[in-house]
């Protein structure tokens, strides 16, 4: 829902800039939190196959996962969910449980598309970034960030 509110100004004229709800705020929150932990993932996986010398997309994408999960738990934990009020280590469990399980199937898919199909490993990340952004979203917010 948007909402019209007051100008931040002294007196009481109304302002036309719709004002965004919580949900909003938190989703955009989560886009940034994604692009940069995307951006970390990208980033590990490039350096894998191109300086690492991993020959496998799918093996250098599990790697470069495990850098981009713990980008992405710490920013949803303290900057998309601000869900400081429950336990470290429970939501740490259970987010490293699901992300076990995202990554996996970002993994296949990477797999899929570069290994076995020779198609190129960027269009497979992204694809696979975009099964992943879907599935986190509605997690993290339902299992892992409960309020």
């Amino acid at each position: 829902m948007i909402c019209l509110q007051p100008e931040p100004t002294s007196g009481m004229k109304m302002s036309m800039r719709p004002a965004l709800s919580a949900d909003h705020r938190e989703f955009i929150r989560y886009v940034i939190n994604g692009v940069v932990a995307a951006g970390v993932h990208y980033g590990v996986l490039t350096f894998n196959l191109k300086f690492a010398g991993i020959p496998s997309a799918g093996v250098a994408n599990l790697i470069a996962a495990a850098f981009g999960i713990t980008c992405s738990f710490l920013g949803s934990r303290y900057f998309v969910f601000r869900a400081t009020h429950r336990p470290f280590h429970g939501q740490a469990l259970r987010f490293a449980t699901l992300y076990v399980l995202i990554g996996l199937v970002h993994g296949l898919v990477l797999y899929l598309w570069t290994d076995r199909l020779g198609l190129s490993y960027t269009i497979g990340f992204l694809i696979a970034t975009a099964v992943q952004f879907t599935l986190s979203f509605v997690a993290n917010k339902k299992l892992v960030f409960a309020v």
